[in-house]
């Protein structure tokens, strides 16, 4: 198991951790009914804190921030020397998840995506996962929640007996949901990105020597070319770019943000 803390990278606290510790610190919290904030950050959610000093607080404020992009993994091991042999991939990381929830049997929650994700994901991994006690699935609504509404959604999330929360609605939506639910519910909430459209067999995943490569990035361009071209044709040059900069020591990158002005849940 290997876990030696957080590391700054362009002023994010990515943590350099492997699945199995990544696992334990999750299986900790919910065990303990502890509130945990976690989300799986490639090269696009890191680099939402890196050019927004709220987000950046946000993310900062997470227990659990692992590295789901090559990339992310790369820079921690090149930087800190992390000697992480693989990334901590958000779908890969939601199966584990489910495994050990099933050994502990502890219920899960799903909340995002659309009805129809949600309806051919929980039968996926209840097969997958002979045993998995789903507590309550629903999606998302597509826009902001009024207060009361985000009451109602934690109070229903306890209410289900739930002791995981899996959250799915792409970043950086995910990650505010997961900043603001957190001190509403005493469990780890789990932000996994397009791991619900991926483990219901919806989306496709990039083939295994690409993901290595660090390529799935293309993959997903090439798929989805009108939705994603800005996130990746700008933000990754530009994390490269101030990657650079942070390992020449030519810049440095503060941890610090600045605390939102106000709520953003977007459910």
């Amino acid at each position: 198991m290997l876990n030696s803390g957080k590391r700054n990278i362009l002023g994010v606290l990515i943590d350099a951790v492997d699945y199995e510790g990544a696992v334990d610190i999750i299986f900790r919290a919910a065990k303990e009914k502890r509130p945990a904030a976690i989300s799986a950050l490639a090269v696009h959610g890191l680099m939402t804190g890196a050019l927004d000093r709220e987000q950046r607080f946000r993310l900062n404020q997470f227990e659990l921030l692992v590295p789901d992009g090559q990339p992310v993994r790369w820079v921690l091991n090149a930087l800190y020397g992390a000697g992480l042999p693989d990334r901590v991939y958000g779908p890969n990381l939601t199966l584990k998840v489910c495994a050990r929830a099933v050994e502990e049997r502890l219920p899960v929650y799903f909340y995002g995506a659309t009805p129809e994700i949600l309806a051919a994901l929980r039968p996926a991994l209840e097969t997958r996962f002979p045993g998995l006690i789903v507590a309550g699935a629903e999606p998302s609504k597509f826009r902001r929640l009024e207060p009361t509404e985000k009451v109602e959604l934690a109070d229903r999330i306890r209410a289900s007996g739930a002791r995981l929360l899996f959250v799915g609605l792409g970043c950086p939506r995910q990650e505010i949901f997961a900043y603001e639910l957190r001190d509403l519910l005493p469990l780890p909430v789990l932000a996994v990105g397009a791991a619900f459209p991926f483990l219901a067999g919806i989306l496709s995943q990039a083939p295994l020597w690409m993901q290595n490569a660090g390529l799935e990035w293309l993959y997903r361009l090439l798929s989805e070319p009108r939705r994603l071209w800005r996130r990746y044709l700008f933000l990754n040059p530009a994390y490269l770019f101030l990657v650079v900069l942070q390992a020449l020591r030519l810049s440095t990158f503060s941890t610090e943000g600045q605390a939102p002005s106000r709520e953003l849940l977007h459910g």
